[in-house]
């Protein structure tokens, strides 16, 4: 089947903001697609096909999205809200990968009477303060998110240096050779104004996230690869032990992004709550 095409949505908010979004349009169930970090909000071309409408937002300081400095987590549900009220959407699954983990969450714990399911792929777990919560962390990872820790100015010095990269496998090297090369374009045009949407996504996941998961009423599925070292497996069995009823599965030898390849059947899982 032939992928559905995405087009763009721009919604005005009181005050002069306007919230940047993406749309698959079409009937069928709604997939709320939360990007990682930096990720802008277009849904994975990947995973597209015909039969599922897929809605993503730009978070704040990603492309043309004005930054919110201090934004939390839960800081997304009010611009989700605006979106599919916009769209006229009632019901949806809330999916997110990586950055976009926690993002997925939060939709599920503050919208339950609208989000029936949430997926997070590779998602983080909300720190603790605790080592624990940096172990299995590749160096740069490490780096970048100790930045966070230590405080904006940290983080935006971090950033200015260049002092990035990425701490991926191989078998992440080698997916983005095929379709999922499609990361590279929505990465560049998330970035393209600079690094604000990332540090402020890397400050928000190091401070208190503005809601409990722990509270979530919803089902939340969690898939983690078990190599994974942008976002180690700890995190996955820190949100399953937090999340009452969570389901979680681990795939051997995956890491942060190849674990995507298994990420239609999970899709389609959370997909079955909206039946």
């Amino acid at each position: 089947m032939s992928a559905a095409s995405t087009h763009p949505v721009e919604v005005p908010l009181p005050g002069g903001r306007v919230l940047h979004a993406h749309d698959t349009g079409g009937p069928g169930p709604v997939v709320l697609w939360h990007g990682g970090t930096p990720n802008t909000g277009e849904p994975p071309a990947p995973l597209l096909e015909p039969g599922v409408r897929w809605i993503g937002v730009d978070r704040p300081g990603y492309a043309d999205s004005p930054r919110r400095p201090g934004r939390n987590v839960a800081s997304v549900v009010g611009d989700v809200v605006a979106v599919l009220d916009h769209l006229g959407v009632e019901r949806c699954v809330s999916v997110g990968h990586s950055g976009g983990g926690s993002h997925a969450l939060a939709c599920a714990a503050l919208l339950p009477g609208r989000v029936t399911a949430a997926l997070s792929v590779s998602g983080l777990a909300p720190y603790d303060g605790t080592p624990g919560w940096f172990e299995g962390l590749g160096p740069a990872g490490r780096a970048s998110l100790g930045a966070a820790v230590a405080g904006r100015a940290a983080k935006e010095e971090f950033q200015a240096a260049g002092s990035g990269g990425i701490d991926f496998t191989p078998e992440d090297w080698a997916l983005l050779e095929g379709p999922w090369g499609w990361f590279g374009t929505v990465v560049q045009a998330a970035t393209t104004n600079g690094d604000g949407g990332l540090v402020d996504d890397d400050l928000a996941h190091v401070r208190p996230w503005g809601f409990d998961p722990a509270g979530t009423t919803v089902p939340v599925h969690l898939l983690h690869g078990e190599a994974d070292r942008v976002v180690p497996v700890g995190h996955a069995h820190r949100l399953a032990a937090l999340v009452p009823g969570s389901t979680l599965r681990v795939v051997p030898g995956a890491s942060h992004l190849s674990v995507l390849t298994e990420a239609p059947d999970a899709l389609a899982a959370v997909l079955a709550h909206l039946a």
